[in-house]
Protein backbone atom coordinates (compact mmCIF):
# COMPACT_ATOMS: atom_id res chain seq x y z
CA UNK A 1 0.00 0.00 0.00
CA UNK A 2 1.23 3.33 -0.97
CA UNK A 3 2.26 5.90 1.88
CA UNK A 4 -0.50 8.89 1.94
CA UNK A 5 1.17 12.62 2.12
CA UNK A 6 -0.08 15.42 2.40
CA UNK A 7 1.43 18.58 1.22
CA UNK A 8 0.03 22.14 2.60
CA UNK A 9 1.35 24.77 0.59
CA UNK A 10 -0.32 27.76 -0.45
CA UNK A 11 1.89 28.64 -3.79
CA UNK A 12 0.23 26.35 -6.61
CA UNK A 13 3.52 26.50 -8.23
CA UNK A 14 5.79 24.85 -5.52
CA UNK A 15 2.97 22.32 -4.28
CA UNK A 16 2.20 21.28 -7.98
CA UNK A 17 6.47 20.56 -8.51
CA UNK A 18 6.21 18.82 -4.65
CA UNK A 19 2.91 16.74 -5.92
CA UNK A 20 4.69 15.64 -9.49
CA UNK A 21 8.00 14.34 -7.47
CA UNK A 22 6.24 12.51 -4.94
CA UNK A 23 3.82 10.81 -7.12
CA UNK A 24 6.61 9.70 -9.38
CA UNK A 25 8.44 8.66 -6.32
CA UNK A 26 5.17 5.84 -5.60
CA UNK A 27 3.31 8.11 -2.89
CA UNK A 28 -0.16 9.08 -2.55
CA UNK A 29 -0.18 13.16 -2.48
CA UNK A 30 -3.10 15.56 -1.52
CA UNK A 31 -2.35 19.00 -1.60
CA UNK A 32 -4.25 21.31 0.21
CA UNK A 33 -3.72 25.37 0.59
CA UNK A 34 -4.38 26.57 3.89
CA UNK A 35 -3.62 25.35 7.90
CA UNK A 36 -7.00 24.61 8.47
CA UNK A 37 -7.72 22.59 5.87
CA UNK A 38 -5.17 20.24 7.17
CA UNK A 39 -7.40 19.24 9.89
CA UNK A 40 -10.55 18.96 7.76
CA UNK A 41 -8.35 16.18 5.27
CA UNK A 42 -7.18 14.42 8.75
CA UNK A 43 -9.40 11.65 9.09
CA UNK A 44 -10.67 11.14 5.67
CA UNK A 45 -7.10 10.87 4.26
CA UNK A 46 -4.84 9.67 7.07
CA UNK A 47 -1.69 11.07 5.73
CA UNK A 48 1.07 9.56 7.49
CA UNK A 49 3.22 12.33 7.15
CA UNK A 50 2.81 15.86 6.47
CA UNK A 51 4.65 18.68 4.05
CA UNK A 52 3.86 21.89 5.56
CA UNK A 53 4.84 25.08 5.09
CA UNK A 54 5.09 27.51 7.29
CA UNK A 55 3.36 30.69 6.09
CA UNK A 56 -0.14 29.31 5.35
CA UNK A 57 -3.36 31.55 5.46
CA UNK A 58 -6.04 30.86 8.09
CA UNK A 59 -3.51 28.85 10.09
CA UNK A 60 0.24 29.07 9.85
CA UNK A 61 2.02 26.25 10.09
CA UNK A 62 3.32 26.39 13.59
CA UNK A 63 0.19 26.62 14.54
CA UNK A 64 -1.14 23.89 12.80
CA UNK A 65 2.04 21.86 13.93
CA UNK A 66 1.69 22.97 17.78
CA UNK A 67 -2.38 21.63 17.45
CA UNK A 68 -1.36 18.38 16.01
CA UNK A 69 1.15 17.52 19.16
CA UNK A 70 -1.77 19.07 21.34
CA UNK A 71 -3.72 16.72 19.74
CA UNK A 72 -1.28 13.94 20.27
CA UNK A 73 -0.88 13.35 16.91
CA UNK A 74 2.36 12.22 16.11
CA UNK A 75 2.17 11.96 12.05
CA UNK A 76 5.93 12.72 10.98
CA UNK A 77 6.19 16.45 9.72
CA UNK A 78 8.57 17.89 7.75
CA UNK A 79 8.47 22.22 7.16
CA UNK A 80 8.92 24.43 4.99
CA UNK A 81 10.27 27.88 4.72
CA UNK A 82 11.43 30.73 2.73
CA UNK A 83 13.06 32.29 5.76
CA UNK A 84 16.61 32.02 5.96
CA UNK A 85 16.46 33.21 9.90
CA UNK A 86 17.49 29.83 12.29
CA UNK A 87 15.06 31.36 14.79
CA UNK A 88 12.04 30.83 12.16
CA UNK A 89 12.91 26.88 11.80
CA UNK A 90 13.88 26.56 15.74
CA UNK A 91 10.47 27.58 16.17
CA UNK A 92 8.67 24.62 13.53
CA UNK A 93 10.83 22.08 15.55
CA UNK A 94 9.85 23.67 18.77
CA UNK A 95 6.26 22.79 18.26
CA UNK A 96 7.09 19.58 16.89
CA UNK A 97 8.26 19.35 13.29
CA UNK A 98 10.41 16.57 12.84
CA UNK A 99 12.67 17.99 9.91
CA UNK A 100 12.85 21.46 8.25
CA UNK A 101 14.00 22.37 4.69
CA UNK A 102 14.52 25.99 3.78
CA UNK A 103 12.78 27.64 -0.08
CA UNK A 104 13.94 26.72 -2.66
CA UNK A 105 14.99 23.25 -2.33
CA UNK A 106 15.81 20.16 -4.30
CA UNK A 107 12.73 17.94 -4.87
CA UNK A 108 14.86 14.96 -4.67
CA UNK A 109 16.21 16.33 -0.97
CA UNK A 110 13.09 16.42 0.15
CA UNK A 111 11.95 13.13 -0.99
CA UNK A 112 15.59 11.61 0.62
CA UNK A 113 14.47 13.06 3.92
CA UNK A 114 10.69 12.07 3.75
CA UNK A 115 12.32 8.27 2.94
CA UNK A 116 14.61 8.86 5.71
CA UNK A 117 11.83 9.72 7.99
CA UNK A 118 9.99 6.31 7.19
CA UNK A 119 12.73 4.09 7.13
CA UNK A 120 13.53 4.98 10.85
CA UNK A 121 9.37 5.56 11.94
CA UNK A 122 8.66 2.35 13.38
CA UNK A 123 11.97 1.85 15.35
CA UNK A 124 15.98 2.59 15.86
CA UNK A 125 17.87 0.31 14.44
CA UNK A 126 19.23 -1.68 17.15
CA UNK A 127 16.96 -1.55 20.05
CA UNK A 128 14.82 -4.21 21.10
CA UNK A 129 10.63 -2.97 20.24
CA UNK A 130 10.39 -4.57 24.37
CA UNK A 131 13.83 -2.65 25.82
CA UNK A 132 13.24 -0.78 28.72
CA UNK A 133 16.53 1.42 30.01
CA UNK A 134 16.75 2.52 33.37
CA UNK A 135 19.14 4.97 34.08
CA UNK A 136 19.13 6.71 37.20
CA UNK A 137 15.69 8.10 38.04
CA UNK A 138 14.96 7.86 34.02
CA UNK A 139 13.35 5.76 32.64
CA UNK A 140 12.73 5.12 28.57
CA UNK A 141 10.03 2.33 27.35
CA UNK A 142 11.04 1.41 23.86
CA UNK A 143 7.85 -0.34 22.33
CA UNK A 144 5.06 2.22 24.87
CA UNK A 145 7.50 5.05 23.56
CA UNK A 146 6.65 6.63 27.34
CA UNK A 147 9.36 7.81 29.54
CA UNK A 148 9.27 8.49 33.50
CA UNK A 149 11.23 10.84 35.37
CA UNK A 150 11.14 10.27 39.24
CA UNK A 151 8.02 7.90 38.26
CA UNK A 152 6.04 10.90 36.59
CA UNK A 153 5.72 10.68 33.08
CA UNK A 154 7.03 13.24 30.84
CA UNK A 155 5.66 14.38 27.25
CA UNK A 156 8.16 14.37 24.12
CA UNK A 157 7.64 14.91 20.24
CA UNK A 158 8.01 11.75 18.41
CA UNK A 159 11.66 13.27 17.53
CA UNK A 160 12.76 13.66 20.66
CA UNK A 161 11.90 10.47 21.88
CA UNK A 162 13.80 8.90 19.64
CA UNK A 163 16.40 10.78 20.14
CA UNK A 164 16.66 10.04 23.86
CA UNK A 165 16.15 6.31 23.02
CA UNK A 166 19.36 6.19 20.81
CA UNK A 167 21.18 8.06 23.22
CA UNK A 168 20.05 5.09 25.45
CA UNK A 169 21.25 2.45 23.28
CA UNK A 170 25.14 4.22 23.39
CA UNK A 171 24.55 5.10 26.93
CA UNK A 172 27.83 6.04 27.77
CA UNK A 173 29.45 6.68 25.02
CA UNK A 174 30.07 10.11 23.03
CA UNK A 175 28.19 10.82 19.78
CA UNK A 176 28.91 13.19 17.48
CA UNK A 177 26.53 15.38 16.24
CA UNK A 178 26.63 13.90 12.44
CA UNK A 179 26.34 10.76 14.52
CA UNK A 180 22.90 11.53 15.93
CA UNK A 181 22.02 12.49 12.50
CA UNK A 182 22.80 9.58 10.77
CA UNK A 183 21.23 7.59 13.68
CA UNK A 184 18.21 9.47 14.80
CA UNK A 185 17.19 11.36 11.36
CA UNK A 186 18.78 8.73 8.88
CA UNK A 187 20.79 11.34 7.25
CA UNK A 188 23.72 10.23 5.19
CA UNK A 189 24.62 13.38 3.94
CA UNK A 190 26.13 16.67 5.65
CA UNK A 191 23.12 18.14 7.40
CA UNK A 192 22.54 20.88 9.54
CA UNK A 193 23.58 19.32 12.94
CA UNK A 194 21.96 22.75 14.43
CA UNK A 195 19.19 20.45 14.58
CA UNK A 196 20.58 18.45 16.50
CA UNK A 197 21.31 20.72 19.48
CA UNK A 198 17.68 22.18 19.57
CA UNK A 199 16.27 18.99 20.18
CA UNK A 200 18.89 18.27 23.14
CA UNK A 201 18.21 21.44 24.47
CA UNK A 202 14.30 20.53 24.28
CA UNK A 203 15.31 17.01 26.10
CA UNK A 204 17.45 18.63 28.67
CA UNK A 205 14.57 21.03 29.63
CA UNK A 206 12.33 17.66 30.29
CA UNK A 207 14.50 15.54 32.09
CA UNK A 208 16.72 17.54 33.65
CA UNK A 209 16.73 19.27 37.06
CA UNK A 210 19.38 22.08 36.12
CA UNK A 211 19.80 21.93 32.24
CA UNK A 212 23.07 24.11 33.09
CA UNK A 213 24.59 21.47 35.00
CA UNK A 214 22.75 18.77 33.41
CA UNK A 215 22.92 15.18 34.91
CA UNK A 216 21.91 12.83 32.06
CA UNK A 217 22.85 14.78 28.47
CA UNK A 218 26.30 16.30 28.86
CA UNK A 219 28.37 18.34 25.97
CA UNK A 220 31.63 17.18 25.38
CA UNK A 221 33.15 20.01 23.79
CA UNK A 222 34.02 19.83 20.10
CA UNK A 223 32.73 16.40 19.65
CA UNK A 224 29.23 15.89 20.44
CA UNK A 225 26.93 14.81 23.41
CA UNK A 226 27.01 11.77 25.76
CA UNK A 227 23.79 10.35 27.88
CA UNK A 228 25.78 9.80 31.22
CA UNK A 229 25.26 6.27 33.68
CA UNK A 230 24.51 8.29 37.30
CA UNK A 231 26.96 7.15 39.74
CA UNK A 232 24.09 5.09 42.02
CA UNK A 233 23.62 1.44 42.63
CA UNK A 234 21.42 -0.59 40.04
CA UNK A 235 21.55 2.85 38.16
CA UNK A 236 21.38 1.05 34.47
CA UNK A 237 19.50 -1.82 33.28
CA UNK A 238 18.03 -2.53 29.69
CA UNK A 239 16.03 -5.53 29.66
CA UNK A 240 14.97 -7.01 26.22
Amino acid sequence: MKKKILVVDDEPSISTLIEFNLKLAGYEVRCVHDGEAVFEWLKPFRPDLIVLDLMLPKMDGIEVCRELRRQNNAVPIVMLTALQDVSDKIAGLDNGADDYMTKPFSPQELISRIQAIFRRVQALPGTSENAVYEIGKLTVKAEQREVLVNGKPIELTPKEFELLLFLCVHRGKVLSRQQLLHGVWDYHFLGDTRIVDVHISHLRDKIEKNTRMPEYITTVRNVGYKLNIPAMPDSSMAQA
